[in-house]
């Protein structure tokens, strides 16, 4: 396993596994019944909350409390999104006395983002994010130009695309809190890629697109951006971050 248990969850964690595992095909929102650091996650654009689940079975057997929320990335407008999020957020950062992790994938970086200069954690902890365009995509760009294409985007287009407009570019505030950023750098379809994103890229977002300032670390993974939030080495560097507040660049 990418991570060891905390000294603290050795004993038990398998009950605790199964525990969590019982509820979370349950849950409606995010579950606070089991133990351990939590750890919210946050799908991209036109994903959903169990998409996160390969990455929050390996936070929970490390002995993370790890919580998957969804949210509508493309009928609501970002600070739409964050005001929905917000009592959710309330919820789980008063729950327990320990940090509040944050890692997203994506646009659900902006949304952490956006979050934090909102409604900040009073325990904010780590924050990752998996190909993030902090600096907009050139895909987004495509897509938006063409009038059969941009009702793809929904109302994301705003947040995602390269040249933001100041409304938005306002929700996000500064890095003052510990980031990690994971890029990756292998496309799927490398071809096509190369074609409407600046090399390196990872298919979506380009590498130099990732990048914020104020972040604590980033690093560079060969990984194509729908695979870095299920890839083992992600998991690994995430885990990493987490504990030590930086990424294993040796690993």
């Amino acid at each position: 396993m990418w991570l060891s248990p905390l000294p603290d969850q050795r004993s038990g964690l398998r009950r605790k596994t199964e525990a969590a595992r019982g509820t979370g095909r349950r849950r409606t929102g995010p579950s606070l019944q089991a133990t351990g650091p939590t750890v919210l996650l946050l799908h991209g654009f036109a994903g959903v909350a169990i998409m996160n689940r390969p990455l929050a079975h390996a936070l929970r057997h490390a002995g993370y409390r790890p919580v998957e929320i969804g949210y509508d990335s493309w009928g609501a407008s970002l600070d739409q999104i964050c005001e929905r999020l917000e009592p959710l957020l309330a919820q789980l950062d008063h729950a327990e006395a320990g940090s509040l992790h944050i890692v997203a994938h994506s646009m659900g970086g902006l949304v952490a983002r956006a979050l934090i200069r909102r409604c900040r954690p009073a325990r904010l902890g780590k924050v990752v994010m998996l190909g993030t365009p902090n600096g907009g995509s050139e895909i987004a760009d495509f897509l938006e130009r063409s009038p059969y294409l941009k009702p793809i985007l929904g109302r994301a287009a705003p947040a995602l695309v390269t040249h933001r407009p100041a409304a938005i570019e306002a929700l996000f505030g500064p890095v003052d809190y510990d980031l990690g950023i994971i890029a990756g750098s292998r496309p799927l379809m490398p071809i096509a890629a190369t074609r409407l994103l600046p090399t390196p890229c990872d298919g979506k977002v380009s590498v130099a697109s990732t990048r914020l300032d104020g972040a604590a670390d980033h690093i560079v993974l060969p990984l194509s951006h729908s695979m870095l939030p299920y890839h083992r080495a992600a998991h690994r560097q995430i885990g990493h971050f987490i504990e030590h507040g930086r990424f294993a660049h040796d690993a």
